[in-house]
């Protein structure tokens, strides 16, 4: 199955720079508040009267269930009604259920307030990142940077939280961090152009790969499944860590904010293999690159497996490398197949199975840690990586991209 490259004749709209600036911002708004819980749930445990942090670990699968359910009728409106718009709603609704969630007394408020925030969570993928590439000549590289962004959000979240947890508390985690997304909100609201049309009437915006309608059934559904499959593995391991150094550094390093500050060391370093991969999507054969990406996870979970302290720290940065790595394809399919008159609803549809599906692994992180132990479940990652090469060999074959000016 081949395919062929359309010429890139297609200019930047011309964005302000603190428009741009301010969608980045929001891919790492977006990633921090959900990962915000997932760094205090051990100190929220404490305080609502549970014994360990895997008996609270699944009520936050509501916000991670929204946050792909949510998607589809977000990128819905994105497209028929204005990105703009939407996105100021995801500003101010992440800084009020963010400050809602510092308000609750117990577990099932917690999982309540916790899945409000997964629903305004849901809007940026399909609405902010479309809108930030629209129209742009090297979409690799731009939905890198934007990668880079919303994992330095991942690693805040990780530095960040453990360092207010210990200060002032866990709820403080979430009120300073809703403030700030507020004031993005109003910031955004008052710098942003107003649309003239809404996306779905505009002209222009081609896809870059022209695709037979079979092909392009054949891509979206490879897309999708590669997709929720990754995110499996995001989820669990962007959930996950902070518990599983802790256990590894137990009696070496026994304090949150170190750990915290591990963990954002690992996701800061990690983060920029979005901007080395974003430049090569632009440059290589897109297959090929992808499917390496994704084999090479597979023995560095399994070292990961079995390693503790400074060698966990090793391993795990190194997985993380490769997870935070495989990110940027899956935006830049929805660039390369589909028309940008159509790219928040497909993205939509896209994130809606895929997060959706993968919301089970929040859901069964606490139990399957408490039932067979993070060696194990690394061991059933490394599958799920093998799986994901597996299915990203179906992709349609491409013709390496003409080099970019930028």
């Amino acid at each position: 199955m081949t395919a062929t490259i359309m010429p890139n004749t297609a200019h930047p709209e011309g964005f302000p720079t603190v428009v741009r600036l301010l969608l980045n911002v929001g891919h790492a708004i977006d990633h921090m508040f959900l990962l915000i819980f997932a760094t205090a749930v051990a100190a929220i445990a404490v305080e609502f009267g549970h014994t360990s942090w895997t008996e609270l670990m699944p009520y936050s699968v509501g916000a991670f269930a929204l946050f792909g359910l949510g998607a589809l009728p977000a990128g819905r409106l994105g497209d028929l009604w204005g990105r703009r718009s939407m996105m100021i709603i995801f500003y101010i609704g992440m800084g009020v259920s963010a400050m809602l969630v510092a308000l609750t007394q117990n577990a099932w408020q917690l999982a309540a307030a916790l899945t409000l925030l997964g629903a305004f969570a849901a809007i940026y993928h399909p609405v902010g990142i479309p809108m930030l590439v629209q129209n742009v000549p090297n979409p690799g590289a731009v939905i890198g940077l934007n990668g880079l962004a919303g994992n330095l959000g991942i690693a805040v979240a990780a530095l960040v939280t453990g360092f207010l947890v210990k200060w002032i508390g866990w709820r403080a985690a979430f009120v300073i961090p809703g403030l700030l997304a507020i004031a993005c909100g109003v910031i955004f609201a008052l710098t942003c152009p107003r649309e003239t049309e809404a996306p779905s009437k505009r002209k222009g915006g081609k896809a870059q790969v022209a695709l037979s309608p079979k092909m392009l059934v054949r891509a979206f559904a490879v897309m999708t499944s590669a997709a929720a499959v990754s995110t499996i593995l995001f989820n669990f391991t962007t959930n996950g860590n902070s518990q599983l150094l802790a256990q590894g550094f137990s009696g070496v390093i026994d304090d949150p904010a170190v750990i915290g500050t591990l963990l954002a060391i690992i996701y800061t370093i990690a983060s920029f293999a979005q901007i080395v991969v974003g430049r090569l999507i632009d440059k290589v054969p897109f297959k090929p690159l992808q499917v390496w990406i994704s084999i090479i996870q597979i023995p560095l979970l399994i070292w990961a497996a079995h390693t503790q302290d400074w060698w966990l720290f090793i391993a795990l940065l190194t997985v993380m490398v490769f997870v935070f790595g495989a990110i940027p394809f899956t935006d830049a399919m929805i660039v390369r197949y589909v028309d940008d008159r159509l790219r928040s609803r497909v993205a939509g549809m896209r994130l809606t199975v895929a997060f959706g599906f993968s919301s089970l692994a929040v859901w069964m992180l606490g139990p399957l840690v408490k039932a067979i132990g993070f060696s194990n479940a690394l061991w059933i990652m490394a599958g799920i990586a093998a799986i994901k090469a597996a299915i990203v060999m179906l992709l349609p074959e491409e013709p390496a991209p003409e080099p970019v000016k930028v």
